[in-house]
Formats: C-alpha cells, sequence, structure tokens
C-alpha cells in the first residue's frame, strides 16, 4: 500500500511537472503582436462622427489625416516659396472656386491614408503617380518642378500642420519621425529639377 501510494505522488509530481513545462513552453512560443500600422497609431478604423458632415461617420485615422493635411495646406498656401507650385489653384481661390481645393485635400487624404496603411477601400488614393502629379509637364495643375530644398520646406510645412493638429516630436516623437521618414521615401518622384 505505502509502495501504491509513493508511486502515485510520484507520478502526480512527474505529471505536474509535465504539464507546468508544456504551458510554459506554450507561453514563450505565443505570436508577438503585430506592430500597429501608422493608420493604426493615428486613429485607425474606430468610427467617430465626422465633425465636416453632419450626421456622418468616418474613421478616426482618415479624420486624423485629414485634419493634418487641411492644416498642412493652410500653410503650404501662406509658404511664399511653395506658392509657385499652386498658380491654378491660387486662381481659381482668387475667383472663389474651392472644387480644387477641396479635390487636392481628398487627394492628399487619400494618399496619406493609402501610405500609412488604411485597409478601408473606399479611402484608397486613386490619383496620380507622384512623378506625373509633380511634373508639370504631365499635371498642368502644378506650376513648376520641384527642388530638393522645396522638398524639405514642404516635409517642414506638413510638420507645423502636425503641430496643429497636437502632434510633435516633444509629444509623440517617433509618431512623427515615422510619418517625416514615410513622406522621404516620396522625395525621389518629387524633386525633378
Amino acid at each position: 500500500m505505502k509502495k501504491t501510494i509513493f508511486t502515485l505522488a510520484i507520478a502526480t509530481a512527474l505529471m505536474t511537472t509535465i504539464i507546468a513545462c508544456s504551458k510554459e513552453e506554450t507561453k514563450t512560443t505565443e505570436t508577438p503582436t503585430a506592430t500597429p500600422t501608422l493608420y493604426e497609431r493615428v486613429g485607425g478604423a474606430t468610427m467617430v462622427n465626422d465633425p465636416n458632415n453632419t450626421g456622418m461617420m468616418i474613421e478616426q485615422g482618415r479624420l486624423t489625416l485629414r485634419a493634418v493635411v487641411d492644416s498642412s495646406i493652410l500653410v503650404i498656401a501662406a509658404d511664399t516659396q511653395m506658392t509657385k507650385f499652386f498658380p491654378v489653384l491660387f486662381a481659381e481661390l482668387g475667383a472663389n472656386n474651392t472644387t480644387g481645393l477641396m479635390a487636392l485635400s481628398k487627394n492628399f487624404t487619400d494618399f496619406m491614408c493609402f501610405a500609412t496603411g488604411c485597409k478601408n477601400a473606399s479611402y484608397l488614393y486613386t490619383g496620380m503617380n507622384m512623378k506625373d502629379a509633380h511634373n508639370p509637364a504631365k499635371n498642368n495643375r502644378m506650376g513648376v518642378k520641384a527642388s530638393k530644398a522645396d522638398f524639405d520646406k514642404f516635409v517642414g510645412d506638413i510638420g507645423i500642420g502636425l503641430a496643429k493638429n497636437g502632434v510633435t516630436a516633444a509629444n509623440n516623437e517617433k509618431l512623427v519621425n515615422d510619418l517625416v521618414a514615410l513622406l522621404y521615401t516620396t522625395e525621389a518622384d518629387i524633386v525633378q529639377q
């Protein structure tokens, strides 16, 4: 009887050890969670009220990017170094025609949604490729070709647009750096002089 109890005790201890080890293995072999996309980091697909369209919903990521784009467009429009790129747009605005401005905002927002990892097909960019969009010979809305200095100024103006929406290196350096790095992936296509 003592021998049977002793054997059961050893068997129980062995089974407990095996179960504990297998649980430990499970913990160490779990797949790590995926790094969130830039789109997810600026709000992602969470639906919120669209402040520009009463009664409509919008993904928080798109709303954030649209706000940054719209703020950046205003900064760029006030930047005398950048106005040479948009003579058609400024002529339209001078005639109280905002259709070009609205199209620019939508296209730039769509592009930013696409580039940051948005999965919503209704937000995907369908405009011209970056090289053609920034070449006056292919896009009659573009005034002149951009230099490296112009591109750097553009990125700086986007940084001001980010700051106007509460996104600064002081409060979210990694996000700002990642968004700037994303913009610089387009440099080779945009800088054409």
